[in-house]
């Protein structure tokens, strides 16, 4: 007890004794308390403090004051701060536009020694402004814009006049610049008039009109379209703050060797300064709508930076993974509009890993452990009673578990780190006596992905590998791993995952989901596979808007299905052509029909843009209409067919009236005699209905969510897991749907309209004599949903 007393007594006092140091530069009291509430900014400036005091005495002014603490808050790398410190303290450095220069410096050449000489011309020290020379700077920028000047008066802006002296005048004071520019001005254009004293009017806006506010980004194959800010805009250029190929060591917490500028330069011979990234899905399972973000952010990253996107299968996992995934992974890269710069394997690299994973024994940097997996689980593990032990031991230890001497999980290879969350000696190899895809029999030891991710990053000079927010943890055994072994180390970047609600993602989750026949397969269209969205008519210009939509974020973006599918109707609006359907059809007969036989109709494929094309549909005595759209009695409100209420017939140009209600014996309307009077004519009617004739009888499937629960995983909301939350009705057959025969020759994955219905997809199930459709959307958003 009283030890702690006295250690808190001592940890009181050192923060008073900051605290006097910290207000004695200037620092307010509740400035200095914040400061002291960051345990390695107060002790930076701390020493940066006691270093400046021990070069000045005890009273530094204010303005020493404020550089030393911005030289120790913007300071990258702690090892240069005495350096810049003794700058400031021999009142080299005096200004903060000196000291901006200084940490730029710094941060450009991260290797020590400093190159004084270098330095001191970079940041202007020594170098004297004299008044005469900041005149003639003043003097030559106002001659050059002497006509505007004289034209808008003290409207003009003199800011511009302030940049462009500055600019010729780098270290010169901006205050001392300021008065010579208005002293020079007051000159020129003499006192301000009341007309110079009025507000200069504001150039009016451009107002969007409301369709366009509404349009979002469109990457269409790859391709930027016209929108708004698309998702390539986003990832162009200087739109994130990721470093620039070859300047590795500017991102914070990037760890520099003495080799580390040699191995940027080589990276840079190798790669030409192009930005390079990879997509590295396990070939276990089929992608799904959160890996879609990963591929648009990685191929898309790299094409809006000119650079390049390889596809790597992290294929070290061989009891897991099957030829159909490698298959399926790569259909759904291409299909959203990407083409891989190259297919590559992990397994490509095995040979190059095992023999690093030699040099890595050999360095003393990782051992053979006989620990089993659940003595390592969870982030407290005891440490390893093998962790110490010889490398010679390790390396022959090593060469039994490649040669099959050691069972599973009898001994791994572990490596000599402390992860960021605090797991320890993460597993760099394991024994695994499954014959692998692509190397058969030639391995029983695989590496892992903590081992195998940064290793083919580095090998493929990767210059930004980015990854989901859950691999930050990594990052430290990232960069350990490549310094560890003297090889190009890549940067890791993390972004924010992205979910949905009312589904499932996971491998494990979808697996049970089609063992218990709760769906079909991978690609049920209830599902959030990108297999599934395809089937099920989602195109892959809606998915990529979806991506654009939820933007770059780090943080993990949760969202609702309906605001992918308000994407995908944007989409089909314009790229499905229109037919008519009937799902629940009532035979309607015209009993004054017009011709011997048939009409022929003339149908727009898109009525808003009729230069699109038409196609032909038959208009027959006998046509079918929605059951929904004939009432026996016409309530208020009420605007399609009942008796005495006629409708007109989309695109056919006539008006029906019901004559005759035809009913069965349970009373139950089954066939409505109407006559028909051309349109022209007739009474403008209240409504338009859609209507088949001589149609296709074909399967449609309805699709509602699969999920009852936005959260099913969610023990709070779904206390009996996610098997019991899903939704009954999540599929609705109709077995003899009617469609129009002009989709007689569409292929799987056709799109249209159904008029007044939705927007239909062609099922692969299809087959001669019975086409299947799925539908992908409403017409509308359902309210309910939103």
């Amino acid at each position: 007890m009283a030890a702690a007393a006295a250690v808190g007594a001592m940890a009181a006092e050192d923060a008073e004794e900051a605290l006097g140091l910290f207000t004695g530069i200037g620092l307010s009291e509740a400035k200095a308390r914040e400061t002291l509430r960051n345990g390695a900014l107060s002790a930076l400036l701390r020493r940066a403090v006691l270093q400046a005091r021990s070069a000045l005495g005890p009273a530094l002014d204010k303005a020493t004051g404020t550089l030393l603490y911005n030289a120790a808050a913007r300071l990258k790398d702690p090892k240069h701060l005495g350096f810049l410190v003794g700058y400031i303290a021999r009142r080299e450095i005096l200004t903060d536009l000196q000291l901006n220069a200084a940490l730029e410096y710094v941060r450009n050449h991260p290797l020590e020694p400093l190159d004084a000489a270098d330095f001191e011309q970079a940041c202007g020290v020594g170098v004297c402004i004299t008044p005469e020379q900041i005149e003639e700077a003043v003097e030559a920028v106002i001659s050059e814009h002497r006509a505007e000047l004289l034209a808008e008066r003290y409207h003009f802006n003199m800011g511009l006049l302030m940049g462009e002296a500055r600019n010729r005048l780098r270290w010169a004071d901006g205050k001392t610049i300021k008065n010579e520019v208005d002293l020079q001005v007051l000159h020129l254009l003499g006192p301000k008039t009341e007309a110079d004293l009025e507000k200069k009017p504001k150039a009016a806006k451009a107002r969007l009109a409301p369709v366009e506010k509404q349009k979002v980004a469109v990457v269409e194959n790859g391709d930027v379209g016209t929108e708004t800010k698309s998702l390539l805009e986003q990832l162009r250029g200087e739109a994130l703050k990721f470093h620039k190929p070859g300047e590795n060591y500017k991102t914070e917490g990037y760890v520099v060797t003495p080799n580390t500028m040699a191995l940027l330069q080589q990276h840079l011979a190798i790669t030409g300064g192009q930005v390079r990234t990879r997509f590295p899905p396990e070939p276990n399972g089929i992608l799904h709508i959160g890996h879609a973000k990963a591929i648009n952010f990685n191929f898309g990253y790299a094409k809006a930076n000119g650079g390049v996107c390889f596809l790597r299968y992290d294929d070290t996992n061989p009891e897991k993974e099957e030829e159909k995934y490698f298959t399926a992974i790569r259909d759904m890269v291409e299909w959203l509009g990407y083409q891989p710069y190259k297919v590559t394997h992990a397994s490509d690299y095995f040979d190059q890993l095992y023999t690093w994973a030699l040099e890595l024994i050999r360095r003393g940097q990782a051992y053979v452990c006989h620990q089993k997996v659940e003595e390592i689980k969870g982030h407290n593990p005891p440490p390893s009673p093998w962790r110490d032990r010889p490398v010679e031991e390790s390396l022959l230890l090593f060469e039994d578990m490649r040669k099959g001497k050691f069972g599973e999980g009898e001994a791994t290879l572990r490596m000599k780190l402390v992860m960021e969350d605090g797991k320890m000696d993460p597993v760099a190899y394991r024994v695994k006596f499954t014959p692998h895809h692509r190397t058969g029999d030639k391995w029983c030891i695989y590496p892992t992905y903590d081992y195998t991710h940064c290793l083919c990053d580095s090998i493929e000079h990767i210059t930004h590998s980015l990854c989901t927010k859950e691999f930050q943890a990594r990052r430290s055994s990232y960069f350990w791993l490549c310094n560890a072994l003297d090889v190009y180390c890549p940067v890791q970047w993390e972004y924010g995952r992205l979910n949905l609600l009312y589904t499932v993602v996971s491998k494990r989750k979808i697996i049970r989901l089609v063992e218990t026949g709760a769906v079909r397969d991978w690609d049920d269209p209830r599902l959030f596979t990108l297999t599934a969205l395809r089937r099920r008519g989602f195109p892959p210009e809606a998915i990529n808007n979806f991506c654009a939509r939820v933007g770059v974020t780090v943080a993990q973006a949760t969202m609702e299905p309906h605001l992918l599918e308000a994407c995908a109707r944007e989409v089909l609006n314009e790229q499905a052509p229109r037919a008519m359907a009937v799902l629940e059809p009532l035979k309607v007969t015209i009993t004054n029909f017009p011709a011997p036989k048939t009409l022929e109709v003339l149908v727009p494929n898109f009525p808003a843009d009729e230069s699109r094309g038409f196609h032909k549909v038959s208009l027959h005595p006998t046509i079918y209409i929605e059951e929904t759209d004939f009432r026996e009695e016409a309530d208020k409100g009420y605007k399609r067919l009942a008796p005495g209420q006629p409708v007109g017939l989309r695109h056919a140009g006539y008006v029906i009236a019901v004559q005759n209600v035809i009913k069965d014996v349970s009373g139950r309307v089954i066939e409505l005699e109407v006559t028909c009077t051309k349109s022209d004519v007739a009474e403008k009617p209240k409504a338009f209905i859609h209507w088949v004739s001589e149609p296709l009888v074909c399967e449609v499937r309805l699709y509602e969510r699969l999920f009852l629960h936005k959260n099913p995983e969610d023990p709070s909301e779904v206390p009996g897991g996610f098997l019991s939350d899903l939704n009954p009705d999540s599929l609705r057959v109709v077995h003899n749907a009617l469609v129009d025969s002009s989709v007689l020759s569409a292929r799987p994955f056709d799109k249209f309209q159904f008029e007044r219905l939705g927007y239909f997809s062609v099922d692969p199930d299809s087959k001669e004599g019975k086409m299947v459709f799925n539908r992908t959307v409403t017409l509308k958003e359902d309210p309910g949903k939103a």
